[in-house]
């Protein structure tokens, strides 16, 4: 078990957020969450996490706030440093993000704006804001989706946004790679989360026409997301940067 590391995952109030920081805490990490709204599922995080003898805590962050970075950043290493007398963040998952799907001719300029404002705006400058704090051989990990890879009626800024994320994980693999920060990207596939409203989850009709795309034959739980992004934060992953980690079950080969 690895111990004395940090992590922070922003959005693990539900879905493949939480599915990471339980994950990352079993693995006897400690858990720095955030959440925008749904503090009562951050709560149960929290709870969940301890309930399997790990530690966390939830801190309030709004992804699109860009100006709020720099006191979150401050607010975030005195919790550290008072809850486990850390003064550096080892771990940053970007998990938060938005997808809100139209037809091209559909696409207003606001909510093209709330995607790359969340997915890649609010990403670059959170990772901006907390790099000063990261470890010298810390991770990165930006979570990014299968569809930077096949296409979905509906989804070109979600995935155009999410492609930047993927870019920029890249870029920012070379420019911090002198400090031993490993930067990479996990795109995960058809997975049965609360995302697009918990379809993938709660649409048994939709769930098998994505299985039957699928070499594995099935959608992945979220479960499976959060300990691929787990293993690849360890040490035995440490060779490993600027990758894109596709999750998919081996989705639209």
């Amino acid at each position: 078990m690895t111990e004395h590391r940090t992590a922070l995952v922003t959005g693990a109030n539900r879905g493949l957020g939480r599915s990471t920081a339980r994950a990352l805490a079993r693995r006897g990490i400690k858990i720095a969450m955030t959440y925008r709204v749904g503090s009562d599922g951050a709560a149960e995080t929290v709870r969940m996490i301890e309930e399997e003898g790990g530690q966390a805590v939830a801190l309030r962050l709004d992804i699109s706030d860009v100006a709020s970075f720099k006191r979150f950043a401050d607010k975030l290493t005195d919790e550290l440093r008072t809850r486990w007398g850390s003064d550096r963040l080892d771990i940053l998952v970007n998990n938060a993000g938005v997808g809100l799907f139209d037809a091209l001719e559909d696409v207003s300029p606001e909510r093209f704006d709330e995607q790359v404002g969340i997915n890649f705006r609010g990403t670059f400058f959170l990772i901006q804001a907390l790099v000063p704090h990261l470890s010298d051989t810390g991770h990165i990990v930006n979570v990014s989706t299968s569809l930077t890879r096949h296409v979905s009626p509906g989804t070109s800024v979600y995935s155009a946004s999410k492609a930047a994320v993927e870019a920029l994980s890249r870029s920012l693999a070379g420019e911090l790679g002198s400090r031993g920060i490993r930067v990479n990207a996990v795109a995960p596939g058809p997975s049965a989360t609360d995302f697009n409203g918990g379809a993938m989850r709660d649409d048994p009709e939709l769930r098998g026409f994505l299985a039957g795309q699928t070499a594995l034959g099935r959608v992945g739980s979220p479960e499976e997301i959060g300990d691929a992004i787990a293993a690849l934060v360890s040490p035995d992953m440490r060779w490993v940067t600027a990758q894109r980690l596709e999750v998919s079950g081996g989705a639209l080969l």
